[in-house]
């Protein structure tokens, strides 16, 4: 199976190196000036919602945007550090026109990406991107807005409180988290704040990681990509559970009170059992990404559900939900969408989930969080552009790989939408087998490049 992707935005937003092509000032004033004129449509004032986390580029990117917007007639709202969710959450609850995420996500410092929101808090779809793609490339000046008709900039004072509030209102009503002691690893990122605030005020006694950036430590041996200094402090403070988000929150991963990782997957099927015994899931099932594991597959099939799987890349997933009427959907690396309570991924609500049936099922999280044997799965980078699945050989490879597996497995390969990589990933019952089908087709796509 390949799967494609686009040019200038890939699977989530715009990403790249800070200060270089297409993550420089340049680019992003032509993406706000492109992306504004837009999403003016009508005679009111528009408005467009801009949040960061806390990389150092931010500084550079966030007013060359803010020049754009204006200079094509549109208000601005800034936020400062926020989680992508708040951003989603913000476009909706102040009826702005557009939203935007500064944020690379886990990957470091170094980096930082654009991501856009519609009016409706979803991420913008394919086409929508490509319109704003050829918008950039065009002469804007004709259309940029008159002297008059210039957008204003203010900043909303009480953009974090808000989320607070909306964080915990996803809580049960009635439950506590009092007698809890709960490790949150924040990955020096944009929830740095506002996750430990949610937590403590909920009843927990908190125990936060990564809340101290300094706009290059954002993801720097800590948050979701690195779990381990959560694991280590869960062991040592001889908390509940762990909580690790990344560098904008809107993903997560869990550690249980033994310190072993809790991945996206999971948590996707404790919630949907839960969901599902207290009737709250909507729709046949839960939607997932091609990366899930076939352990999931078989743990929601039992539940007399449907996994629905798609492309990578948590807006896929939304959009999938919301065609089919789903209200649980996620990936395996974190990202799990509860569209009840947000339009994309949140990592501290789908942690509020679990934590819920925590608190209600009285039992530690090794017992709780820890629903199926997943089975053995390899997944590897080999360093290449895209253009190399388009060798005829890599077909042919990845169909015999698929004809050995013989129904015990299966083969993924397709291109990173982040990194120059190609990534091959392949799970099946046999852990040796999969282990060499994967080699021997980083082989072949080595030798391609």
């Amino acid at each position: 199976m390949l799967a494609t992707s686009r040019r200038l935005f890939g699977t989530d937003g715009i990403r790249g190196t800070a200060n270089a092509p297409p993550m420089d000032a340049y680019t992003a004033m032509r993406l706000g000036q492109a992306a504004g004129l837009l999403f003016t449509r009508g005679a009111h004032r528009h408005r467009v919602v801009i949040g960061k986390d806390t990389r150092l580029s931010g500084y550079m990117l966030e007013p060359a945007l803010v020049a754009g917007f204006i200079g094509a007639g549109m208000d601005v709202t800034l936020v400062g550090p926020l989680p992508t969710p708040a951003i989603a959450m913000l476009v909706r609850s102040l009826r702005a026109d557009l939203g935007v995420m500064l944020s690379a996500s886990h990957n470091p410092y170094e980096d930082n990406g654009i991501k856009l929101f519609g009016p409706d808090g979803f991420k913008l779809s394919d086409s929508t991107e490509a319109e704003i793609e050829q918008l950039m490339a065009a002469d804007l000046q004709p259309r940029m807005a008159q002297p008059a008709h210039l957008g204003r900039a203010a900043r909303l004072e009480d953009a974090g409180g808000r989320y607070i509030e909306a964080a915990k209102a996803t809580f049960p009503r009635g439950l506590r988290l009092d007698g809890l002691r709960i490790v949150v690893d924040c990955a020096h990122g944009a929830a740095y704040r506002v996750a430990p605030t949610v937590l403590w005020e909920l009843g927990a006694t908190v125990i936060p990681l990564g809340v101290s950036p300094d706009g290059t430590n954002i993801n720097d041996g800590c948050g979701s990509t690195a779990p381990e200094l959560l694991a280590d402090t869960v062991r040592r403070e001889g908390a509940h559970l762990g909580i690790a988000l990344d560098g904008d929150a809107d993903r997560l991963v869990l550690v249980d009170e033994t310190g072993e990782i809790v991945d996206g997957d999971q948590i996707i099927a404790l919630i949907a059992r839960s969901w599902a015994e207290s009737q709250r899931l909507r729709g046949d099932g839960v939607v997932a990404t091609v990366m899930s594991n076939l352990g999931l597959e078989r743990f929601v099939g039992g539940l007399g559900l449907k996994l629905h799987r798609t492309q990578v890349g948590d807006r896929y997933v939304a959009e999938q939900m919301r065609a089919g009427g789903l209200n649980l959907g996620g990936e395996q690396s974190g990202h799990v969408i509860l569209s009840d309570f947000a339009t994309t991924g949140d990592g501290l609500v789908a942690a509020l989930q679990v934590l819920a049936v925590i608190v209600q099922s009285g039992r530690p999280a090794s017992e709780v969080c820890h629903l199926f044997d997943k089975l053995p799965q390899v997944l590897r980078n080999v360093r290449a552009d895209r253009s190399v699945l388009r060798t005829p050989g890599i077909a042919a490879a990845v169909a015999d790989a698929q004809a050995r597996l013989n129904g015990r497995g299966r083969v993924l390969i397709r291109p990173s939408g982040t990194e120059p990589v190609i990534r091959v990933m392949a799970e099946g019952e046999d852990e040796a087998e999969v282990t060499q089908t994967v080699a021997q087709l980083c082989e072949t796509i080595a030798a391609a490049a």
